[in-house]
């Protein structure tokens, strides 16, 4: 049974959705899921409305209403939806290491850039800067586990944490991608220490030059790019 949040949503996505624009968007992601063909901010157009009404009962009713539209989903901008959902105003509050199970499900089932960047920067992040005691220990597991993209998503789950950046984290982190041949990780970690030069320099440059030899030349490359 399809989520009445979702079956609404849907019927107002593929309403503005293009045939033609959906066949070169999911050529272009890669995706096995197909699109409505709804540029982005139609579709943040689209669901301004639905998050704007939307009113969980409770915590347990906002994770099982994520699960149930992400799970539910039949196109991909549905994802982005759920996506949003998770991100919804009313869940701040909830983002802490306990939301890290829900995260953790959206981005094994998602396994793609464009869904796993979000949940890592946005929510992961979210849960992690809130809950630093607790979370720290799961994004670790996490980033010396097998599965690729939740290794990325610990690398890249403080890309908006600045100043508070846990740089024993991220160091820790890269450290145990540091090696691997994966372009999605080269890249994670390359991106994760160039946004941390935006507020330490110094250190992504002693970083840098400590990883010669092992830093792969995309990580070195992104890494070093406004300097």
């Amino acid at each position: 049974m399809t989520h009445p949040w979702l079956a609404t949503v849907r019927a107002d996505l593929r309403a503005a959705g293009d045939p033609l624009r959906a066949a070169g968007q999911q050529a272009y992601m890669k995706s096995a899921m197909p699109y409505h063909g709804v540029t982005s901010p139609e579709v943040r157009r689209v669901l301004r409305p639905h998050l704007r009404d939307y009113a969980p009962r409770g915590r347990a009713g906002w994770e099982r209403d994520v699960r149930e539209v992400w799970d539910g989903a039949t196109h991909r901008e549905e994802w982005y939806a759920a996506i949003a959902l998770a991100r919804h105003r009313v869940a701040r509050s909830w983002q802490d290491a306990e939301t890290l199970t829900l995260h953790r499900h959206l981005v094994v089932s998602g396994a793609w850039w464009d869904v796993v960047d979000e949940i890592a920067a946005h929510l992961v992040g979210a849960a992690l800067a809130a809950d630093r005691a607790a979370a720290t220990p799961v994004l670790l597991d996490w980033a010396d586990g097998d599965e690729l993209w939740l290794r990325r998503t610990a690398v890249l789950a403080q890309l908006r944490h600045r100043d508070r950046t846990d740089t024993e984290l991220l160091e820790m982190a890269i450290e145990a991608n540091l090696v691997d041949p994966s372009f999605w990780l080269r890249k994670a970690i390359g991106w994760a220490l160039r946004e941390h030069a935006r507020t330490d320099p110094d250190w992504v440059r002693d970083r840098v030059a400590a990883w010669d030899g092992r830093l792969s030349n995309l990580s070195r490359r992104e890494a070093l790019k406004h300097f």
